[in-house]
């Protein structure tokens, strides 16, 4: 007769083969690359527009003010992956569930995250698409060029009437927020740094997000400007995480590469037919953004520290939580409006399948 193995050996053997907890072997400086590669993506390359939507002052301070608050949240998500000592939360609905409950905790971040990543997918490969071309660096230095020889004369706002400016600001911001879509898997990544009681986790970690924070901004500030200038008017990861466990745990699935290799080639088709199905890279970036990157990036992670850390009324930490909360929830119910419009204007000339 087999051996009857308890369910957490179970949970200890698939947490060793599933790809977020495989290894902790990681150091300071793999937090800072997978930070840079998880922010510094397709979203960089809807900046110019976005600025050109909100005007150069109301868009640098929009990119800073966002930069800000998500700096901050991103330090309290770093702070609460060992806020019990002894227990490490891994995944973002782990400590969803810690802070609300285990059905309830768990119902309320894992839609956000998988939303974050679907879309991410989808945008991702809607850039792939319709560019095949630069990233930051290359995007600032062929704006720079052109510029330097094409220089526009106005940079005025692109609509010119009012109803079109209100739109145009909230697609602007809501494309800001995608920009800053790092924290859905900031605690999968810290995930893979080894830590003890005495040496936790969350030096290191925050070693790297500072150093991938301050590549981010350049790389931001420097694509949304010289872009604006020049032309005037791995995120799939905790997903497979999930769809693995899930295949594993809930369907009875044997771990291994045919399952891996299956799940995820799957994912990658179905999320690879939706992006040639809907071509509209704008009001994409204002509509997730609003929709689901802002929860997850801005006013989540302040609700958990709030219940989890309970500051003291009028403090810091209860101020900074509460004013990203109020402008997080602002942008995930008003930026979507503006991501719809635009893809309904954008519809007009785009076509299924292009």
């Amino acid at each position: 007769m087999a051996p009857q193995t308890s369910e957490t050996e179970q949970v200890v053997d698939l947490n060793s083969w599933l790809p977020i907890t495989a290894s902790r072997k990681a150091k300071w400086w793999y937090s800072a690359f997978h930070n840079v590669t998880a922010m510094v993506g397709a979203g960089v390359l809807g900046l110019p527009f976005a600025l050109s939507q909100l005007g150069w002052i109301p868009g640098i301070v929009a990119i800073l003010g966002s930069w800000l608050i998500t700096f901050y949240t991103l330090w309290q998500l770093v702070e609460l992956h060992e806020a019990v000592p002894g227990k490490r939360f891994d995944r973002y609905p782990e400590l969803g569930e810690h802070a609300f409950g285990p059905k309830l905790g768990y119902w309320i971040v894992m839609p956000q995250q998988t939303c974050v990543q679907v879309a991410s997918t989808i945008v991702y490969s809607v850039t792939g698409g319709k560019s095949l071309k630069n990233y930051s660096m290359v995007a600032f230095i062929a704006s720079t060029i052109r510029g330097s020889h094409h220089h526009p004369a106005t940079y005025g706002v692109r609509s010119h009437t009012t109803a079109g400016q209100i739109f145009d600001v909230l697609n602007g911001i809501g494309t800001i927020a995608f920009a800053y879509a790092g924290h859905s898997v900031v605690l999968e990544i810290q995930a893979t740094i080894p830590s003890t009681q005495k040496n936790t986790s969350k030096k290191p970690m925050w070693k790297g997000c500072v150093v991938a924070y301050i590549i981010v901004a350049l790389c931001y500030l420097a694509v949304s400007i010289s872009g604006f200038w020049a032309f005037g008017n791995v995120f799939a990861m905790p997903v497979f995480d999930m769809l693995e466990s899930c295949l594993v745990q809930k369907l009875h699935f044997t771990p291994g590469r045919a399952l891996r290799f299956a799940g995820r080639s799957t994912y990658v088709a179905i999320t690879g037919f939706i992006a040639l199905c809907i071509p509209f890279f704008g009001g994409l970036l204002g509509f997730f953004g609003g929709l689901v990157f802002a929860s997850t990036s801005y006013f989540t992670p302040c609700i958990i520290w709030l219940v989890l850390k309970k500051p003291n009324r009028w403090s810091f930490h209860w101020i900074a939580s509460w004013i990203s909360i109020i402008i997080g929830v602002l942008i995930a119910v008003l930026a979507p409006i503006g991501g719809i419009r635009q893809i309904i204007i954008s519809a007009k000339t785009y076509k299924f399948f292009s």
